[in-house]
């Protein structure tokens, strides 16, 4: 009887640790967002990219350091593209790139683009003028969180 006790009580506490039962993933599309891949996906936030190439190490880059003086100079702008709105920043210390990424939703980015993505012309102007930036470039691209 004592070992019966004992055994259910391991049996019991041991069942915390199971993995839980996986459940079926669905796919759902909200009414507001767009198909994409014979609706195996879909979007409902579209991100602005803003790129560049600098030089020297990510540690010790002057270039790389003078970009972040305009990211934070512009941020409160940036923001403003959306309530919604997030700004990711990326950084490649071995193919030395810098990324902006701005996304928002949907229904907020019509409006931001038809008037130029700003503080975008600012931001590519500044950066253009530093010294050790190159390759400058922009893209608009679906960025959805799953």
């Amino acid at each position: 009887m004592k070992t019966a006790a004992i055994l259910i009580g391991v049996l019991a506490s041991a069942s915390a640790f199971a993995p839980a039962i996986p459940a079926t993933r669905q796919m759902t599309t909200a009414l507001n967002d767009v198909p994409l891949a014979n609706g195996a996906m879909s979007f409902n936030r579209v991100c602005r990219e803003w790129r560049c190439k600098y030089d020297g190490d990510k540690a010790t880059s002057e270039s790389l350091e003078a970009v972040a003086k305009v990211v934070d100079d512009l941020l409160p702008e940036i923001k403003k593209a959306s309530p919604d709105a997030t700004v990711n920043r990326l950084v490649c210390g071995g193919c030395l790139d810098f990324k902006l990424m701005t996304t928002v939703p949907l229904d907020d980015f019509g409006p931001w683009e038809e008037n130029g993505h700003p503080p975008e012309a600012e931001f590519l102007e500044r950066i253009k003028a530093i010294p050790g930036i190159s390759q400058v470039e922009t893209q608009t691209i679906t960025n959805m969180e799953i």
